[in-house]
């Protein structure tokens, strides 16, 4: 998801896309995991099944744009 929406933000050249991702996963995965904490208390929602949440409709998204654009 993350270098989907960075390759939106920065354009195509990869030169600012890899570091961008990178950035942007790291910060992603470490919000993820403090809503998981949140949600979850007293336990722990996994950062994985938070990160899904946020990301298949995101996804689901630039499929259907890319999709449009390409008919």
């Amino acid at each position: 998801m993350i270098p989907h929406i960075m390759r939106m933000l920065c354009g195509p050249d990869m030169k600012f896309v890899v570091p961008m991702s990178a950035l942007g996963g790291a910060i992603l995965l470490t919000v993820s995991d403090i809503i998981g904490r949140l949600i979850g208390q007293p336990g722990e929602l996994e950062a994985g099944i938070v990160t899904a949440f946020f990301g298949a409709p995101i996804l689901i998204l630039i499929a259907m744009r890319a999709k449009v654009r390409s008919l």
